[in-house]
């Protein structure tokens, strides 16, 4: 269970996240929706004690994260390419991660079965250095990478930027897949509408930092009021 608690980030006298008060449970697909500036990405790093906030506190599994790091292990996370290890080749970094995991080169094998669709006979035993690779299949590197080795937690922002219509067709499935089968928690950020609502069960929608609404409901529902509200 992720916690967050009286949470703010202010640069240069801006407040850009101000959140009182959001639980995400286990298990949940959480969306996160809002125009550019919106600070769906600023949440994302508070959560990964990637930067401090200006108040508050982000609890995972009860554990205060900038306290303690043993919450690394258990959470997988893929915002940008800079996360990556791009001077190696997919496989060479897949390999790396599995060394740093601990995990067997059939662990390994076993996960990356899963993206075989996804990967469309692109990624692995590719030559290219991952900085090579065009953007799309950049975050199937990254992605993949966010979901090794057993998380019960997986932050991606974006992840169907940059992918052609299939690819986002099978990153859905996957993403449904792993959620029912292995009760992983999901917070997925996302510019697409309807990417968000056919795998998300919760989305909220953030506006200036500040929580607009918090939609908990069947699909239909979701998506006639997220129309609504981004409705020009």
């Amino acid at each position: 269970m992720i916690q967050i608690e009286h949470l703010k980030k202010v640069y240069n006298n801006e407040k850009v996240l101000d959140i009182p008060q959001l639980v995400i449970p286990r298990a949940e697909c959480f969306g996160l929706v809002g125009n550019n500036g919106a600070g769906k990405t600023t949440l994302f790093r508070l959560i990964l004690d990637l930067i401090r906030p200006s108040e508050g506190t982000v609890f995972l599994e009860g554990d205060n994260v900038r306290n303690t790091e043993e919450w690394k292990n258990n959470v997988g996370a893929y915002l940008d390419e800079h996360m990556l290890l791009t001077y190696l080749t997919a496989s060479e970094y897949f390999d790396t991660l599995r060394s740093i995991y601990g995990l067997s080169q059939r662990d390994l094998e076993l996960h990356l079965q899963k993206f075989e669709e996804l990967f469309n006979g692109e990624i692995i035993d590719n030559a290219k250095y991952i900085r090579d690779l065009s953007k799309g299949n950049l975050k199937k590197v990254g992605i993949a990478a966010a979901m090794l080795g057993n998380k019960n937690v997986v932050i991606l922002d974006e992840p169907f930027e940059n992918l052609d219509p299939s690819s986002q067709s099978r990153l859905k499935k996957l993403i449904t897949k792993e959620k029912q089968q292995n009760q992983v928690t999901y917070l997925i950020s996302s510019h697409d509408l309807v990417h968000v609502t056919d795998v998300c069960n919760r989305i909220v929608i953030l506006e200036k930092g500040i929580i607009k609404k918090d939609l908990n409901a069947d699909k239909q529902q979701m998506t006639e009021e997220l129309d609504e509200y981004f409705r020009v």
